[in-house]
């Protein structure tokens, strides 16, 4: 990946909030729109300098057909154009890596790439179909009849986290004890005031549905489960003979982030610290056998590696979007990649499911986490829909001043 860079601190998420919680009222593509832009002003951000735009959202909200350049003409952007991109949970790795391709292919100089989806409230759509008896259509629940089959493999998202489990003899017990290690990651970014989740989130206005009148404000994320072993231990599994507890897999949430990528020397420019630099080293797409997502980041992360030119070796950071405890013991199993050393301040595991958004917060926490070890090169990888996954390689060169 030529010339691709974010420019350091030129990145925000909102806080997660569990479905059906504070953001589940409020339309996601203007909520998003809203957050970008007064981040940005907030960051004296020159928005003059943005040639390209990237959205990525997964479920359709109303006028969300026309995608992109409605979230840029409402942040002001006007003439700023782009694509709109729906991969599941790989959404906001793929929007990434368009924007680094088109950065580095001298087509656009500086990207805008926004992450958006509220699955609270998720739409209910109607096929019509002339052709059926009485000229009945199909209905679909967006969000929860995807959850519950895909349409290729025949399966339930929890069933690829149950077949990989009997793969690989995993237990109830390990994937609670990997859930347990992930809340203290997650408990250690709440430490001092939420200082490490202070280094990127940005706190939210909670409106009205019309965004008018302020009713609140969203700080940090709500839903988040408290998670003791007593706890665990009480929980059956969802599927009978099964493995996975409610308590071994994420939630569904609401939220978006975002983040500016662009050419080596207008990153240098654009950094709040000019000493900090963050290059996309390389991506990655893979796709195992149907019914066993949990698999795929792993195929996934060597492909990116090897894009990069990096070996496992040299990774000092990874970060992960695991729906269920089992990718990460899998991962382990797989690489030799410490459990431990995954996903340092939490993951999606603990802190929810919004989709688009999901990964593109992996991705700052990793870079935000590469910064306070001095620099380094950091791994992303995750799985998504269709028992596939997307991975990206990067580095983080210099220290804070």
């Amino acid at each position: 990946m030529a010339n691709a860079f974010i420019p350091y601190g030129i990145y925000w998420s909102t806080p997660f909030a569990k479905w059906q919680g504070a953001l589940a009222h409020l339309h996601s593509l203007k909520l998003a729109a809203n957050v970008g832009r007064q981040f940005l002003q907030s960051k004296h951000f020159p928005m003059e300098r943005i040639d390209l735009g990237v959205l990525g959202i997964t479920n359709p909200q109303p006028s969300s057909f026309y995608g992109l350049p409605w979230v840029t003409g409402m942040m002001g952007l006007e003439g700023v154009a782009g694509p709109t991109v729906q991969q599941a949970c790989a959404t906001s790795a793929r929007a990434l890596q368009m924007a680094a391709q088109e950065i580095g292919a001298g087509s656009a100089s500086c990207a805008l790439v926004v992450t958006a989806d509220r699955m609270s409230n998720g739409p209910v759509v109607y096929y019509p179909d002339n052709t059926a008896p009485g000229g009945q259509g199909i209905t679909e629940s967006w969000t929860l009849d995807n959850f519950n089959k895909d349409p290729h493999a025949k399966n339930a998202m929890i069933e690829t986290g149950e077949n990989v489990a009997r793969r690989f003899g995993i237990s109830t017990q390990q994937q609670h004890e990997v859930v347990l290690q992930r809340y203290a990651q997650y408990d250690r970014a709440l430490a001092d005031e939420r200082a490490f989740q202070r280094r990127y989130m940005v706190e939210v206005s909670i409106t009205d549905a019309g965004f008018r009148k302020q009713t609140g404000t969203l700080a940090a994320d709500e839903g988040i489960f408290n998670t003791t072993p007593e706890a665990l231990a009480k929980l059956k599994p969802v599927k009978l003979d099964g493995t996975v507890t409610f308590g071994g897999q994420t939630h569904p949430a609401d939220g978006n982030a975002g983040a500016i990528v662009t050419t080596r020397e207008r990153a240098q420019e654009l950094a709040v610290d000019r000493n900090i630099e963050v290059e996309l080293l390389g991506f990655g797409t893979a796709r195992v056998e149907k019914g066993y997502m949990p698999m795929a980041p792993v195929p996934a992360a060597r492909k990116a590696l090897l894009a990069a030119g990096v070996e496992f070796k040299d990774v000092a950071a990874v970060t992960t979007h695991n729906p269920f405890a089992v990718n990460d013991i899998v991962f382990n199993r797989e690489t030799g990649f410490p459990l431990d050393k995954m996903n340092s301040y939490g993951c999606s595991l603990i802190w929810g499911h919004p989709q688009g958004p999901t990964g593109m917060r992996s991705v700052i926490e990793l870079i935000e986490e590469l910064v306070l070890r001095g620099g380094g090169t950091g791994l992303f990888t995750g799985c998504a829909a269709g028992d596939s996954a997307m991975a990206l390689v990067l580095r983080v060169s210099g220290k804070r001043a």
